[in-house]
């Protein structure tokens, strides 16, 4: 799945991207209550579950006062990523550091958690005139991935294309071989999706990603993404219900900001749930840890699995008007660039 032998149809390609960036929006919206909750807060906090958009409980660390719908800085990075592929390339990665710096102060992000660990540490690094190739080097968690989905659509079944841009839209904040091995890995399992590829294909476009990726960028001490991988499929196998399934990826995986513990677990919802959105993000939500950009990379995978069609009409068009979006057009503009680019 390296190459580019593809016969793809328009519409298709247009279904799928739309329903990527979809998923990135709803599974972000929908963790976003119970971001950095443990099962316990959220079973406490909404006793029903988590099955709808709900607006953060009153005196969230970090969400505190978003109204139901609300997407976070997970789908406005994706957003941000796929406008500076459109107008430039994956090739300038300072550009790409500048856009991010612009865009966290106008979110107040450096005065505040919104930014995750690695992003807000390599960003005021390069902001304070630090140098590019030293500011992502102890970049270990998962904020990279998140916005990573813009690769993938605009490289469908091209892997070696998707990881070599993602390093590049890994490099200013998150340039370790974990972090550059998770997002290229996710970003491969998009970049399969748009081809209508199922579940097992996808997840070894994966492993492809995870494999290539992780031989770039910083070495990094972490565990391997690969036996963690494979024991968290290994979990979606034998876990004896829905429940005790989400309990033993938690637990045992792990469910944080970490990005050996994030890849492995988003990979194994999709198996679990055979590339279901709406279940993969249920699922994201509710099951505790780092819910919204779990959910969002989830979502990002299983929209483009799947389709905008598998996404309820009247949830897209809320989480579109409370957020003010048109993923339609951005998602029309990253086809005609897939479309370019399988061309030459």
């Amino acid at each position: 799945m390296s190459g580019t032998s593809f016969n793809f149809d328009r519409d298709d390609l247009f279904r799928r991207a739309y329903g990527c960036l979809a998923g990135v929006a709803f599974g972000d919206s929908m963790g976003m209550p119970t971001s950095l909750f443990t099962p316990q807060q959220i079973k406490a906090t909404f006793p029903e579950g988590v099955t709808d958009f709900l607006p953060a409980p009153p005196g969230h660390p970090i969400h505190n006062g978003m109204p139901a719908g609300s997407i976070t800085d997970d789908t406005q990075q994706t957003l941000l990523i796929a406008e500076y592929l459109l107008k430039n390339g994956a090739a300038d990665a300072e550009e790409l550091a500048w856009s991010l710096i612009r865009w966290a102060e106008k979110m107040n992000g450096f005065e505040s958690l919104y930014l995750g660990p690695s992003t807000r540490r390599a960003l005021e690094f390069i902001r304070d005139g630090g140098s590019l190739d030293e500011a992502g080097w102890m970049g270990d968690t998962n904020g990279a991935a998140m916005r990573i989905s813009p690769v993938g659509i605009i490289h469908p079944g091209d892997l070696d294309a998707v990881v070599r841009d993602a390093a590049q839209i890994c490099r200013p904040t998150h340039n370790t071989s974990v972090a550059i091995g998770g997002a290229s890995g996710i970003a491969c399992a998009v970049s399969a999706g748009m081809t209508g590829a199922g579940t097992g294909e996808v997840v070894d476009a994966f492993f492809y990603g995870i494999d290539k990726g992780s031989r770039l960028g910083n070495p990094w001490p972490s565990a391997s993404l690969r036996r963690r991988t494979e024991w968290a499929l290994e979990l979606a196998k034998s876990s004896r219900n829905e429940q005790g399934f989400w309990t033993d990826l938690y637990e045992l995986i792990g469910a944080g900001v970490a990005m050996a513990e994030t890849a492995p677990a988003t990979i194994s919802l999709i198996s679990y749930y055979d590339g279901d959105p709406i279940n993969v993000i249920r699922a994201a939500a509710n099951m505790g840890g780092d819910a919204d950009t779990i959910g969002a990379i989830a979502g990002s995978i299983a929209g483009a699995m799947k389709g905008i069609d598998a996404f309820p009409q009247e949830m897209l068009a809320k989480i579109e008007e409370v957020n003010d979006l048109q993923l339609a057009a951005v998602a029309e503009r990253l086809t005609e660039k897939a479309l370019l680019l399988c061309k030459t």
